[in-house]
């Protein structure tokens, strides 16, 4: 009797005892799956120490697999997002054209979130619709970039094809996106969101850190080689391809998590209206992301086109600089991970988004491209509490019934801030100067701050 008592503890104690006990027991005797313990180890470690519960082998299995998934999608961002403007300018196109690139992707991606909610509804099988979308056809685009010089010579075909590729990517991705904050949520206990975000978020800043200098160098080497201009955005936008499938197959090793709380399905048009009503904070969170968003985008793209135009640097300097803002993050996810924990997702939210306005301010004042190296210092520090700060905050404030069409309201709004804001950013920039939508940016930002700090905290203490 005992014996049978007894018998299922030991095959499946937690795994806070088997970390102690099999991964020093076994590795020297398979040294096969030596390395993978080495890699993994140190975020064991973090993830045993931090868990307000003892871990069983598949929520800990889950954890390792999402942490890598964001590690490699770091990577692979890091050798695309900061170049697919230049790539666009590369083939002579105008700031009109270059604010147009990122507000179709915004719009493609605006237009597909409430799709994408109504997709896991009818599916049920969140982290399938993930892998699918953003993770497979979606990166398919990156290859589809890389491939794009060898199809298509005239610079304005090219231009257009860039456009449509990089929103089509931007679908796909966003597709899948309340499929994956709905995983998230049911993924990683709120009580060690701070501390587990801090370390996924410091690991890919790392990642950020050390490729985009790489791919900014990489592209000014290769460019030019062979007669082929623009050989160097080939290799690096094929290098982001690679790496994002092995993010994907990370992903997709993840065991699927199961929901906290049913989804709730609603056929009514009042029917979602109504529950996202219940949460009045969350409205006042939406109010406010719509105009921090929209002050972000009528600047954001054309950060690097200004200093490349305006201040003569090279995509080298652009990727150095870039790697600045990654170095300081790496504090920063350090900081505000443990701030997180202690004082909670608005209070950091409310520090960095009082502070993060004074960014595109700087920019006004800025004469020689290593000034914006001191920008990125601090930009990557309030950043990164920023970020960690606000997915919190979207977790905590969404209704756990309609997470999927919850969040799907909310990037919808903010989608279309962001199709709005390069547009008018772009007009602008061609028709005044750069400075003019750098100082719009920052007082937007500080306005949207200011109705957070109303709207959200005075609707979080009526609900």
């Amino acid at each position: 009797m005992s014996t049978a008592k007894q018998e299922p503890e030991r095959r499946r104690p937690p795994y806070r005892y088997l970390f102690q006990r099999r991964i020093s027991a076994i590795d020297h005797r398979r040294p096969q799956r030596w390395n993978w313990a080495v890699l993994v180890r140190p975020l064991d470690h973090s993830l045993v120490r931090s868990a307000p519960q003892p871990l069983e082998r598949q929520h800990l299995r889950g954890l390792r697999y999402f942490w890598l998934d964001g590690l490699f999608s770091a990577i692979s961002d890091n050798f695309y997002l900061g170049f697919i403007t230049l790539f666009a300018l590369a083939y002579g196109a105008s700031n009109s054209q270059i604010g147009t690139l990122t507000a179709v992707a915004n719009l493609l991606g605006a237009l597909s979130f409430l799709p994408g909610a109504r997709l896991v509804e009818r599916i049920g099988r969140r982290k399938s619709v993930v892998v699918w979308t953003g993770g497979g056809f979606g990166r398919l685009a990156l290859l589809a970039l890389a491939l794009l010089p060898f199809v298509v010579s005239r610079p304005e075909w090219a231009i257009l094809a860039i456009i449509a590729l990089n929103g089509l990517r931007a679908f796909l991705a966003n597709l899948g996106n309340p499929a994956w904050t709905a995983i998230v949520a049911d993924l990683v206990p709120e009580l060690m969101r701070g501390r587990y975000f801090g370390s996924r978020n410091m690991a890919m800043g790392v990642a950020a850190l050390a490729v985009a200098p790489l791919a900014g160098r990489l592209i000014a080497l290769l460019n030019g080689q062979g007669g082929r201009p623009v050989l160097g955005y080939q290799a690096a936008f094929f290098l982001a391809f690679a790496f994002g499938l092995v993010a994907t197959a990370s992903y997709q090793r993840m065991p699927e998590p199961q929901a906290a709380v049913k989804t709730v399905t609603t056929t009514a048009k009042g029917g979602w209206r109504q529950a996202l009503g219940l949460q009045p904070a969350f409205v006042g969170l939406v109010i406010s992301a719509f105009i921090w968003n929209l002050s972000l985008q009528v600047a954001a793209p054309f950060f690097n086109v200004y200093l490349v135009k305006n201040l003569g640097a090279t995509t080298a300097l652009v990727g150095l600089v870039a790697s600045i803002s990654s170095l300081t993050a790496l504090v920063g996810q350090r900081v505000f991970g443990r701030l997180l924990d202690s004082r909670g997702a608005i209070w950091v939210q409310r520090l960095t988004g009082l502070l993060i306005p004074g960014l595109p301010l700087a920019w006004i004042f800025i004469s020689e491209p290593w000034h914006v190296g001191i920008i990125n210092t601090f930009g990557g520090f309030l950043w990164a509490g920023y970020n960690l700060a606000n997915f919190n905050l979207l977790l905590e404030m969404t209704p756990e019934a309609q997470r999927p069409r919850a969040v799907a309201v909310y990037q919808t709004v903010v989608f279309v801030s962001a199709v709005l804001g390069p547009l008018l950013g772009g007009y602008l920039a061609d028709s005044v100067s750069f400075k003019l939508i750098f100082g719009l940016s920052g007082g937007g930002r500080l306005l949207g701050t200011l109705v957070f700090l109303w709207l959200t905290l005075r609707r979080k203490d009526e609900g």
